[in-house]
């Protein structure tokens, strides 16, 4: 966009690579954890389920603030980490597991709509035909559920991209390393003169999430119209 000053296009730039990182991380375990919760009954799964949906209902600064104790220089797991070169806290890696910790909920809520929406008939025709599971997975629940597990992915990229309190708490505000779009809108929000550089990031920011927003629901849609089929 014209007249975005370097430090802005930084952390467009920034925002785009955080959330599609986010999303790419968790898309294996949203996967798995999905089609457990929607195919398996086992002990704890009431739990499993709370906690995959813990961060809807907290407050983006406490999960933010429970990730710095965890994975912050001296907390219990990130003082290990970091004696094998593996920092998250104020850096750019950590910005992108905030986000996908936030999105994750998201992600796992719609691939479950959509495995269950499958007919479990055609999973247990496939392993009545000798299929092992994996291989019933494979060919026959991924690709009736994968318009659903495609627009869970865009859901928590569009969590990602707005996501702010979990960040600055976990990986503070740091311009070129951490500083995401909602990060550099609130800073410009706070200097004299900064409105119209917040309003463009603004746009940028109401773009790229109504985008993904309705590439999800146009997923969504098609992955209804299919199974209805």
């Amino acid at each position: 966009m014209p007249g975005l000053s370097p430090d802005e296009w930084t952390a467009v730039a920034l925002s785009l690579r955080v959330a599609s990182v986010a999303m790419l991380a968790s898309l294996v375990p949203g996967i798995a954890v999905a089609w457990l919760l929607a195919r398996r009954d086992f002990p704890g799964r009431a739990l499993v389920d709370g906690l995959v949906h813990l961060p809807l209902i907290l407050p983006p600064v406490v999960t933010g603030y429970l990730l710095l104790l965890a994975l912050g220089r001296k907390g219990f797991l990130g003082a290990w980490l970091a004696e094998i070169g593996i920092v998250f806290a104020f850096r750019w890696t950590g910005a992108a597991l905030a986000c996908a910790v936030m999105g994750f909920p998201l992600m796992v809520r719609a691939m479950r709509l959509s495995i269950e929406a499958v007919d479990a008939r055609l999973e247990q025709a496939a392993a009545t035909l000798g299929a092992p599971p994996l291989a019933v997975f494979l060919t026959v629940t991924l690709p009736l559920s994968l318009p659903g597990i495609l627009a869970g992915a865009v859901l928590a990229f569009a969590k990602a991209m707005g996501e702010f309190g979990a960040t600055i708490t976990f990986v503070s505000n740091i311009p070129g390393e951490t500083q995401t779009l909602p990060s550099a809108i609130y800073t410009l929000t706070q200097v004299p003169g900064g409105e119209a550089g917040a309003l463009r990031l603004t746009l940028i920011s109401v773009v790229l999430s109504m985008g993904a927003l309705l590439a999800s629901e146009w997923l969504a849609r098609r992955a209804g119209r299919r199974l209805a089929a």
